[in-house]
């Protein structure tokens, strides 16, 4: 791979990792509060309303820090981004209900096992449809 080509793809990438955190520590910080102060029972359902606020997150800092995609309209992008994260929120919180609801395993390792899957999907998802 040639440098510049290795240089960008490597840049995009630690970007990446940083808005991650970003997003995931605001994601998981809504979870927990969802769960612990708002006594929401299921975990998939706090989970779910958590992903909104992670998703929102994630999508500013993806346009405007990570790919700084900003040729297309925003707009155009957010539908893109929305449908993606749509699909992998539903996915999240599949795992969540299975890991959590269904199994009765800690919710916290549940969120971790999701997320991990979560990373891997939405900076493919990202880099090759939305922000191309």
């Amino acid at each position: 791979m040639p440098a510049a080509v290795d240089g960008v793809l490597g840049g995009q990438v630690v970007r990446y990792l940083i808005n991650g955190v970003v997003a995931t520590v605001v994601h998981y910080g809504v979870l927990q509060f969802n769960i612990e102060v708002l006594n929401i029972q299921l975990a998939s359902v706090a989970n779910a309303i958590a992903a909104v606020f992670g998703i929102t997150v994630s999508f500013i800092g993806s346009r405007y820090f990570v790919f700084r995609g900003q040729q297309s309209s925003v707009v155009k992008q957010g539908a893109h981004f929305i449908m993606v994260y749509v699909l992998i929120a539903l996915l999240h919180a599949t795992v969540m209900y299975v890991w959590a609801d269904h199994l009765g395993m800690d919710y916290r390792i549940g969120f971790l096992l999701a997320t991990g899957m979560q990373m891997v999907l939405s900076f493919l998802a990202n880099k090759f449809l939305v922000f191309k």
